[in-house]
């Protein structure tokens, strides 16, 4: 797979596909973007792990903070890299030695590593690279727009409700958080 370019269809059944995210990178600091990215999944009805072994043992939004992916008391569905483009190997390298294998190594913003890609898509993992997930389920469920945001989808469609305040699902049918 090339990964300039991604469908809707693709990062929207990666999004729907995933329930456990581990999230390399997070931080404690209310302004770093690992913190609303985490806050934001969170509020999506994701489970996040947030992985930092400098604040291992501690909580970050109510969630236990742990120090490795091997760490992780249950299974994860997607591990998102909030860290360089040079650490993404190690990270894939990390997830790859899990059991159960994840289903998805997403990178962040500005993190490219095409080694890593490989590495996880001949294991079988699906890759996203220099994406968001806040950002890209922003983006597929509308809520991107009530900023002022194009999100370059149009629909007649009535968007689908979810439980919570002003929370829209990404398709299919309501469900309750």
């Amino acid at each position: 797979m090339t990964h300039d370019r991604y469908s809707d269809a693709f990062i929207r059944e990666v999004l729907d596909g995933t329930k456990t995210i581990a999230m390399v990178g997070a931080s404690a600091n209310t302004v770093r973007p690992s913190y609303f990215v985490l806050k934001y999944m969170l509020s999506k009805g994701y489970r996040v792990f947030p992985i930092n072994p400098g604040q291992a043992g501690k909580e970050i939004l109510g969630q236990t903070v742990y120090g490795s992916l091997a760490d992780v008391p249950e299974p994860i569905d997607m591990v998102d890299i909030f860290r360089n483009s040079e650490a993404a190997l190690g990270v894939t390298q990390e997830a790859l030695a899990l059991s159960p294998l994840p289903k998805v190594i997403w990178m962040q913003l500005s993190v490219r590593n095409d080694e890593a890609a490989k590495l996880a898509e001949d294991a079988g993992l699906k890759v996203v690279m220099d994406r968001c997930p806040k950002i890209e389920y922003g983006r597929l469920s509308g809520e991107i727009g009530w900023t002022g945001v194009n999100s370059r989808m149009l629909s007649s469609k009535r968007p689908t409700l979810k439980a919570g305040f002003q929370h829209r699902g990404l398709g299919g049918k309501p469900t309750g958080s």
